[in-house]
């Protein structure tokens, strides 16, 4: 098992999501994160009337009226448009729970993703007492809310648990050249597109697997010398690489081990 982050990786994601897949917040764990960001909102509002100066206003009614609005607006818009904003999606409840707002494509969200999230909520959140937010979030699969859907966001859950799906295996045909082959050294998130692509293929379709096998052929093939058999299939070659690769990682770290233990001895600790 390995924790991995939202923003961790880089390039290599396909419109089918090839290489992250980020599951989206449970209804109940919004909730759970709204209650403490609805507490931090009252609690700044409470605040900013206590600290206002309403001895200014005097007898004035539309003053009074201006001030109240700017108290409301400043509290319930301002302040989660600012630490969304600043927090690239992230408020005090969702730092709690490990969340995060992204955008649709799994992008860090902007100033008119949390505005338009903001401005919806005045509506769904604070005029229906959180009811329609919750009916509307309980209605899809990603627990979306009608400002996440306006603004073309949801909320992920940021410390993911992620099973490493099996290693490739070797290509009988193709273990001869594997083993022959020089493999140079790949950048990682071309090891791991590749990876992922090899244990989801079957999830795409076929113009999808295609393309985006084809594509990511071509950028694995500067790295291996000689060139494969004219007639092996590029899954199957990036199968081979990918698994030649980890063999001899394995050889390496062996051997590592192996003189770690010749030149310190046998650890003390056991280990």
């Amino acid at each position: 098992m390995a924790t991995r982050g939202i923003f961790d990786s880089e390039g290599f994601v396909t419109s089918e999501a090839v290489e992250i897949d980020l599951p989206a917040a449970s209804l109940p764990l919004r909730m759970a994160s709204g209650a403490i960001d609805l507490a931090v909102v009252v609690a700044v509002l409470v605040l900013a009337l206590w600290i206002a100066p309403w001895n200014l206003i005097g007898g004035d009614f539309a003053l009074l009226q201006a001030m109240v609005i700017l108290l409301l607006v400043g509290s319930l818009v301002a302040v989660p448009v600012a630490s969304e904003t600043f927090s690239k999606g992230r408020t005090l409840g969702k730092l709690v729970f490990g969340l995060r707002t992204v955008r649709d494509d799994t992008g860090p969200i902007g100033f008119r993703h949390a505005l338009i999230r903001a401005l919806t909520a005045w509506f769904e959140v604070w005029l229906t007492v959180g009811s329609l937010a919750v009916l509307i979030a309980a209605t899809n699969e990603k627990a979306k809310r009608l400002g996440d859907f306006l603004a073309g966001t949801y909320v992920v859950r940021e410390r993911v648990r992620l099973t490493l799906p099996e290693p490739p295996a070797m290509p009988a045909e193709l273990a001869p050249w594997a083993i022959g082959a020089d493999i140079g050294v790949l950048p990682d998130a071309l090891a791991v597109a590749v990876r992922q692509f090899l244990s989801r293929s079957r999830e795409l379709t076929p113009t999808s697997r295609a393309v985006t096998g084809s594509s990511l052929f071509a950028d694995l093939m500067p790295y291996v010398s000689p060139p494969p058999p004219p007639q092996a299939h590029p899954e199957a070659v990036m199968a081979a690489v990918m698994a030649e690769r980890r063999r001899r990682d394995m050889i390496r770290l062996e051997r590592n081990d192996q003189l770690r233990a010749r030149v310190l001895g046998p650890d003390p600790l056991g280990r």
